[in-house]
């Protein structure tokens, strides 16, 4: 339970009062701002779901949204399996699990599940997940009956802590050159792509710049093994 109070999570937590904040703006009630974070445990798909909601999207534009916004949740899932997975291990509690993959969790086990036992690596996983998901279900709860409207400046800044930290937590846990050059060569190419392609900037910053980092990755590569 010592991950509960670590940074990542306290981060986490923070910035889903922040998200409190942004689902009272658009109307939503606190029952409907709860259930959103059980059932849908990313942030960013839960903002865009409550920024749709303002603006007044149709309901087919935020599905959308929200699908995009959450296919990045594939690699991690694909990439966290192998760690929690023995011969034993029931699919169905996989498939479960899989639900509570997002950022705060994928860091935390891919930085600290080298450390149990293969065998309790599914327990382990399952104690963080589950304690996060329901410490946040309370706080979320109670910051809407008790904390009242948040100012739009202080709403858009809980809720801005956490790209900004994990954006620094990928950087550290990145295992390969490849990972780490994804990181700045995206960045340096979401203003193009914005310019190019207001509507699908992230996505083209994201295919141009995994493209160009893989391949940067690899010069690398090359080179420390050339040395």
């Amino acid at each position: 339970m010592s991950g509960i109070a670590s940074v990542p999570a306290i981060i986490l937590t923070i910035s889903m009062i922040g998200f409190t904040g942004l689902a009272r703006e658009a109307g939503l009630d606190w029952m409907q701002t709860t259930f959103m974070v059980f059932s849908i445990w990313a942030l960013p798909a839960k903002i865009i779901i409550v920024g749709s909601i303002a603006a007044g999207l149709s309901l087919p534009a935020v599905a959308l949204a929200v699908c995009l916004s959450s296919m990045r949740l594939m690699p991690m899932i694909v990439s966290l399996m192998p760690e929690l997975r023995t011969p034993q291990t029931s699919k169905w509690k996989l498939i479960v699990l899989s639900h509570f993959i997002a950022i705060t969790c994928w860091v935390f086990a891919m930085e600290n599940l080298r450390y149990a036992p293969r065998e309790k690596r599914l327990v382990f996983f399952a104690g963080f997940a589950l304690t996060l998901n329901f410490l946040n279900l309370v706080v979320v709860a109670s910051a809407f009956h008790l904390l009242g409207q948040f100012p739009p400046l202080v709403t858009a800044s809980l809720a801005f802590l956490t790209p900004v930290y994990f954006l620094m937590s990928l950087f550290g846990s990145a295992r390969e050159h490849a990972g780490k050059y994804g990181l700045f060569i995206g960045m340096a190419l979401l203003p193009i792509a914005h310019w190019i392609a207001p509507d699908l900037d992230i996505l083209v910053a994201g295919i141009a710049g995994g493209i160009l980092a893989f391949a940067a990755g690899k010069m690398a590569e090359k080179r420390d093994s050339a040395a």
